[in-house]
């Protein structure tokens, strides 16, 4: 009988052991349930931004300027406003046969794609040419953020923030690689070099860095290609990045674009909701007249889910008929709780001229 005490007190410590397993385990699982488990993509935030309105893509699109003249001949690239003063600011390559100052020749239009030539213009809300302005060396225009502002000797000046150090693509032509900030300046030409640029790497090692403002929430915003490979779209506090923080505030990791039959074309922010352009111009990828194959998505900052993606027939008339650029115009800054979601086309002149014009449309209902 003694000899089996220890044998059967050595049993009871294995079941107890193996019940308080047991009982560990299920534990564990029912904490486990608790967890929510997020669909691809989702994200929670420690700090979510504060929820704002969005735009309503079922609203029918109206024009803001139509088949307007720019400098250059070449096809709009983005566009950006100042909505204090009342100006569009947008950015298209340079194209061939200009011969800028400090220049031996006039380079050819795949050349200045090369390089990342870009030209600004300046327009009144009502799309008539004011001025403008050359950025050499810089991408290719996808976007451009406005910030208006004070200059030196007190008068109303607008900042433009693009990209800059643009790195020769293959393919594509130079992408920028960094960020930069200067005042526009009638007829200036400035380059990477130019001292009065202000740089800014948001995302070390990422290239194709492209920038976009919020101003009516104080927010900036980049698409840019990261280190694995994959685009996303990060979200900043404007102030803190003028300040050298690039703290980010959200970051939405981008799904692939099928190149053979479409193109990214653009994207703007306005509180915590991205809004991205896609699209090819007629006779392009998928695209076919009357209804094309321009599209609208919306993704949340909070959660970086897709909100809502649709089609849209806007300017469907226009020959050629190439989704470029998007942007938020508040018309009256007396009423900013007004705002238009608007996205551009270039277009052909004519049948037989093939100059490319630009046209705005947008949207205006938010809930």
């Amino acid at each position: 009988m003694k000899t089996l005490m220890p044998q059967l007190r050595e049993r009871k410590g294995t079941i107890f052991k193996r019940r308080l397993a047991v009982q560990i385990c299920a534990v564990l699982l029912a904490a486990l349930m608790l967890i929510p488990i997020l669909p691809p993509n989702q994200q929670v935030l420690a700090d979510p931004l504060p929820v704002t309105q969005v735009f309503d893509l079922s609203d029918s699109s109206d024009p803001s300027i139509l088949k307007k003249n720019l400098q250059r001949s070449t096809v709009l690239q983005s566009f950006g406003y100042d909505n204090v003063n009342q100006h569009i600011y947008t950015v298209q390559l340079i194209g061939g046969g200009l011969q800028l100052p400090g220049e031996s020749s006039a380079p050819t239009a795949a050349v200045r794609k090369t390089n990342g030539d870009l030209c600004i213009t300046k327009l009144d809300f009502a799309g008539n040419i004011i001025s403008y302005m050359y950025v050499l060396g810089a991408g290719h225009g996808v976007s451009i953020g406005v910030e208006p502002g004070i200059g030196q000797s007190g008068q109303p000046v607008a900042y433009l923030w693009t990209e800059t150090d643009g790195v020769p693509d293959s393919v594509n032509g130079a992408r920028g690689t960094k960020i930069a900030r200067f005042p526009f300046t009638d007829g200036a030409v400035v380059t990477p070099n130019t001292p009065w640029l202000q740089k800014h790497t948001l995302v070390p090692g990422s290239t194709n860095a492209t920038v976009s403002i919020d101003m009516k929430n104080g927010y900036l915003v980049s698409r840019y290609k990261a280190t694995d490979g994959n685009y996303k779209l990060s979200l900043f506090d404007l102030a803190q990045v003028k300040l050298g923080n690039y703290v980010v505030r959200s970051t939405i990791n981008m799904p692939a674009v099928d190149t053979t039959v479409t193109s990214f074309q653009g994207y703007t922010s306005y509180g915590n909701y991205a809004y991205l352009l896609e699209g090819t111009a007629y006779g392009n990828g998928n695209s076919v007249a009357p209804n094309g194959n321009t599209y609208i998505s919306i993704y949340d900052f909070n959660t970086g889910a897709l909100v809502n993606r649709g089609l849209t027939k806007a300017g469907y008339s226009l020959l050629y008929r190439e989704p470029e650029g998007m942007a938020i115009q508040i018309p009256n800054p007396s009423t900013p709780g007004y705002a238009r979601l608007s996205f551009g086309f270039a277009s052909y002149v004519s049948t037989t001229d093939t100059s490319k014009q630009a046209s705005i449309y947008y949207k205006d209902v938010l809930h």
